[in-house]
């Protein structure tokens, strides 16, 4: 039976429900977990400036019921974001194709990692749909890591891309990759389809990377990056993302910022790791939003075109205040 909604928002109960827990923490969770697993830590409590606000635009509901028609699966919620009730009211999202299950299990993630179900042949089309009912002019496509395929998804990243520009010319289209294990192939596939906007995220420093993407390496990411320059050079956007808080030291997160500039990469984000479950790793500090914004100065410096520095950054949130024509602008 489909879950019942309010009158007035057309929210799920429970979205109404988890809206209502984000005043006490970023993330959701039952309050029944740490009474049934005694071994895992209670998470510090979360300070002032992460708690969130409760949506009031009719755009959330619009939002929420586009999805649902046409059965598109978003970051956002998978991934548990903490941004997406501010997203969703302002009518936008991050769509992710290639299903809702990850063939890996990185420590930071919470997407369902059970055994992926087949592409769906006509997601590209859906996705361009919902592109185009949505009014948007920049789009964000992501996927989960597909490593039971052969080319990892490429080639459907491609196909989507594809036929966003086709329901929406002149939109921006900027993809956010899993690695692709580095396979020439894949990038090239991928890099096919033009995307104005290539993003590939380093996610922590070099000495956590084990524990935080068990399945991925520090160097593979920046290999990843350096491919797509090395290909396309100015006429593309590369752009990555760390999180602080997992335990990272200001030293470790001023050399990833040197390694992602040696690696050419043009677009930086920085943002707080919030543990979305209580099996998922505890974060070790919660950076103030001062710190945030000395890296974020700090990184310009070092030559990034635009830097999004803040405790609530995600990869794609606001992801449209980038003008590619920025560019152009990097001395």
């Amino acid at each position: 039976m489909a879950e019942r909604r309010t009158a007035r928002e057309g929210l799920r109960l429970s979205e109404i429900e988890a809206l209502s827990n984000c005043r006490l923490k970023a993330v959701a969770d039952s309050p029944l977990m740490s009474s049934t697993t005694p071994q895992i830590q209670p998470r510090p409590r979360i300070p002032e400036w992460l708690r969130l606000k409760l949506p009031t635009e009719s755009a959330f509901a619009r939002t929420r019921n586009l999805l649902d028609d046409l059965k598109l699966h978003t970051v956002c919620e998978s991934a548990k974001c903490p941004n997406h009730w501010e997203c969703w009211s302002k009518g936008t999202a991050t769509f992710m194709i290639a299903g809702d299950r990850c063939t890996r299990a990185c420590g930071f993630c919470s997407i369902d990692t059970r055994k992926p179900r087949p592409l769906e042949p006509d997601e590209p089309q859906r996705v361009a749909e919902a592109t185009q009912r949505m009014n948007l002019s920049h789009v964000v496509i992501t996927a989960v890591a597909r490593d039971d395929l052969q080319d990892g998804g490429a080639e459907h990243f491609r196909r989507t891309i594809e036929a966003v520009r086709k329901a929406v010319p002149g939109i921006v289209v900027e993809v956010l990759v899993p690695d692709f294990n580095e396979r020439d192939d894949a990038i090239d596939c991928v890099l096919e389809a033009r995307p104005e906007i290539f993003n590939h995220n380093l996610e922590t420093v070099r000495r956590l990377t084990p524990e935080v993407r068990s399945r991925a390496t520090y160097d593979r990411s920046l290999a990843v990056l350096r491919k797509v320059k090395d290909r396309l050079g100015d006429g593309i956007h590369t752009k990555s993302g760390v999180m602080l808080g997992l335990g990272e030291t200001e030293a470790e997160t001023l050399q990833a910022m040197d390694d992602l500039r040696d690696a050419r990469c043009d677009i930086l984000t920085l943002g707080q790791y919030l543990q979305p479950t209580l099996k998922h790793l505890p974060v070790q500090k919660f950076i103030r939003p001062e710190k945030f914004e000395e890296y974020g100065r700090v990184a310009e410096a070092k030559g990034f075109v635009h830097v999004a520095s803040g405790p609530m950054v995600r990869s794609s949130y606001h992801a449209d205040e980038f003008a590619p024509g920025r560019i152009a602008e990097k001395p």
